[in-house]
């Protein structure tokens, strides 16, 4: 075999291992910001989907959507006015539980349309939007969720009324700043 033969495939087979070597790379990197910037729900999600390359897709869609929403900050009084509309929600549950719970519900759903979050009435997909910046406590949103239903459905004990009031309180305080 000619020398520039050997030369072209040596060329040839370097090209492609640092083709494999940079694709493998970014692969690493898309997975630790992914992971980053959700959190366990990174990890359900790829659970859920049961491959890790289409989870990460889904991921990734996810923020494409929610990079697309004008997501504001709050004023200074539109924080002030939700947190005091946060205390009452609060003050409700002693005298009425149930109906602090879908007032704590709804008023996570007002101050997310007021941060520019698209609210619908698709439960998962407003979770799946939140994802995005609020991973950490996502897992929470949805266990108030899921309680608050329950609850409509057949009722619940005060006990996890108490625990879905905790959950929504921690995913509020994270939306109002």
């Amino acid at each position: 075999m000619d020398t520039w033969v050997i030369v072209l495939i040596i060329v040839v087979l370097v090209v492609v291992a640092i083709g494999v070597v940079v694709w493998v790379l970014q692969r690493q990197r898309r997975t630790q910001e992914l992971s980053g910037r959700f959190g366990p729900e990174y990890r359900e999600t790829v659970e859920r989907v049961g491959d890790q390359r289409q989870a990460e897709d889904e991921l990734a869609e996810r923020q494409k959507r929610v990079d697309q929403m004008e997501i504001r900050d709050l004023s200074s009084e539109e924080q002030a006015r939700f947190s005091g509309e946060w205390q009452s929600v609060q003050a409700q549950f002693v005298d009425d539980p149930s109906g602090a719970i879908a007032a704590a519900d709804g008023l996570v759903q007002e101050l997310m349309r007021t941060r520019g979050y698209d609210v619908g009435e698709d439960f998962e997909q407003r979770a799946a939007d939140l994802s995005v910046q609020y991973g950490q406590v996502i897992r929470e949103y949805r266990s108030a969720h899921d309680i608050a239903e329950r609850n409509a459905a057949d009722g619940v004990d005060t006990e996890e009324l108490r625990q879905a009031m905790v959950h929504y309180r921690a995913l509020f305080g994270e939306l109002l700043g």
